[in-house]
C-alpha cells in the first residue's frame, strides 16, 4: 500500500456511545441534558417506537460513520434492549459493521410498556444470558459481550449484586455506567461501586463523564486502575447532536483544557509564557487512553504484537498540505474527510476513501433513511417538553434558564429554534 506523503496512525478509540440513536441527527442541535433525558434517551419514547429494524440499521449506519472518520473501537452503552428482539438487532449491527466494538448489554428498569408490552429485569438477565451463550458475538473477531448498569444508587442491595455477580460470573469484557453526579443525580461513583467489592476485578469499569468526580473518587480509580470516559480517555456519547469523529472530540477537549488553565493564570492578571496542553497529550487521550480504559495494551497504538487497527490519513489535502508534524497535522488540522483507508484487525473497513460494508451501501443507505425518515416526522410532531420547577431526579433541585447568547442587532437574537 503507497504511503509517501501519507500519515499511518492507530486508530481512534471512542470509550464511550449510544450508537442506535443515528435517526435522530440534527434533531437535537440545540437540545440540552435536561431535555435530552425525557425526548431522546432510553427511557423516552424511542422505547416505544422503535422496531429491531430501526435499531439495527442505526446501530450499523451509526458505527459507519465511526469507522469512516478512523474511530476503530468503540464502548457502546447499548441502552436500546428494550426487548430481546431490539437487543439482538443492536448487537447484529455491531458484528455486522466490522467495528471492534464492547457492546454493553444494558439492564435498566423499564417502568411502563415498551414497543413488545413490558420487559422485566428477569426477562433481561434471561436474554443476557441467552446472548453470552449463543449470541451473535460469539462468531466475530471483532465484538465483545460487556455489561452497561446505571442503578447502583437506585436499586437494593440484593439487584446490585445480582449484575454484578454476573459481570464476575461471565467474565465480561468491560463494564459501564453514567456518573455524573452534583445537581444530576446518576451517582453510579467509583465510592458506591467500591461499597460493592466491584470496583477491583479483572473486569474494566468505564464511568462516564463522572461530571463531579470527588477526590475520594479519583483515587479509588488510580488504586484500581479503573478509568473515566472523556477524561482519563474520550467518548462522543451521542453521536446524532454532532460528528462520531473522535479527533473533532480531541481537538475541542485540547482547546478547553488549554482555555481552563489558561484562565487561571489570566484571571490573576498575570501572562502565561508556556502551552498547558500538547497536541501529543490530545493524540495519546484518543489513542492510547482509550486501550487503557479498556485494559488492552495492544489497542491505540502501532507497535509489535498490537492489533491491527489502522488509519491512514491523506497529507496532500489542502488542510494538510506542508504537514511536517503528524500528530499536529492529525489533531489540529484533519477532518474525516482525510481519512483514506481504515483496517480493522487487519481487514479494511474503508478503502480509497470508500467504506467497505459487508452488504450493498446504497442498500445501507436506503433502509436508513427509510427507518430515519418515519422517526424524524414522529419526533418534530412532539410536543417540547415542560422543563420547570422541580427537577424529577434529584431532591432540592430546580430546572433554572441559562442565559442566552445574542449574536445579531435588535431585539431578536439569532435563534431560530428554541
Amino acid at each position: 500500500m503507497p504511503s509517501e506523503g501519507k500519515i499511518i496512525a492507530p486508530g481512534f478509540v471512542d470509550t464511550h456511545r449510544h450508537a442506535w440513536q443515528t435517526a435522530f441527527k440534527t434533531l437535537g442541535s440545540n437540545t440540552s441534558l435536561a431535555e435530552y433525558f425525557v425526548r431522546y434517551g432510553e427511557f423516552s419514547p424511542a422505547k416505544k417506537i422503535f422496531t429491531p429494524e430501526d435499531v439495527y440499521i442505526g446501530q450499523l449506519t451509526g458505527l459507519c460513520e465511526s469507522i469512516n472518520s478512523g474511530v476503530t473501537s468503540i464502548l457502546d452503552h447499548a441502552h436500546h434492549t428494550w426487548s430481546s428482539e431490539t437487543a439482538l438487532a443492536g448487537l447484529q449491527a455491531s458484528v455486522d459493521s466490522g467495528a471492534r466494538t464492547w457492546w454493553c448489554y444494558a439492564f435498566h428498569n423499564l417502568s411502563d410498556a415498551t414497543w413488545v408490552s413490558n420487559y422485566t429485569r428477569e426477562d433481561q438477565i434471561a436474554d443476557f444470558l441467552h446472548i453470552a451463550e449463543d449470541g451473535p458475538w460469539r462468531k466475530s473477531d471483532t465484538v465483545s459481550l460487556g455489561i452497561a448498569y446505571d442503578n447502583f444508587a437506585m436499586d437494593d442491595a440484593a439487584e446490585i449484586e445480582q449484575i454484578t455477580s454476573l459481570a464476575v460470573s461471565r467474565n465480561v469484557s468491560a463494564f459501564t455506567m453514567h456518573y455524573l453526579g452534583g445537581p444530576w443525580s446518576y451517582a453510579n461513583s467509583p465510592q458506591l461501586a467500591n461499597q460493592y467489592k466491584f470496583l477491583n476485578t479483572s473486569i474494566p469499569i468505564v464511568f462516564s463523564h463522572a461530571s463531579y468526580l470527588t477526590v475520594e473518587d479519583a483515587e479509588l480509580l488510580r488504586s484500581t486502575n479503573q478509568y473515566v470516559s472523556i477524561t482519563g480517555s474520550l467518548g462522543i456519547d451521542t453521536h446524532f447532536t454532532y460528528s462520531a469523529d473522535i479527533v473533532g472530540q480531541a481537538r475541542m477537549w485540547l482547546q478547553e483544557v488549554r482555555l481552563r488553565l489558561y484562565a487561571q493564570v489570566l484571571d490573576h492578571w498575570d501572562i502565561p509564557p508556556n502551552n498547558p496542553m500538547s497536541v501529543e497529550q490530545a493524540f495519546l487521550l484518543a489513542t492510547r487512553g482509550g486501550g487503557l480504559a479498556l485494559r488492552r495494551p495492544d489497542i491505540g497504538v502501532l507497535v509489535e504484537g498490537a492489533k491491527a487497527d489502522l488509519v491512514v490519513f491523506d497529507g496532500t489535502s489542502p488542510n494538510m498540505l506542508g504537514w511536517d508534524d503528524p500528530v499536529a497535522a492529525v489533531i489540529l488540522h484533519s477532518n474525516p474527510g482525510d481519512v483514506e483507508h481504515v483496517l480493522v484487525n487487519g481487514e479494511f473497513r474503508k478503502r480509497d476513501f470508500k467504506l467497505v460494508v459487508p452488504d450493498n451501501l446504497a442498500q445501507i443507505r436506503q433502509r436508513f433513511l427509510a427507518s430515519a425518515r418515519r422517526i424524524q416526522e414522529i419526533w418534530k410532531q412532539m410536543p417540547p417538553p415542560v422543563l420547570e420547577g422541580p427537577f424529577p431526579y434529584t431532591p432540592d433541585v430546580n430546572y433554572s434558564d441559562a442565559v442566552t447568547a445574542d449574536v445579531v442587532r435588535g431585539w431578536e437574537n439569532g435563534c431560530l429554534s428554541s
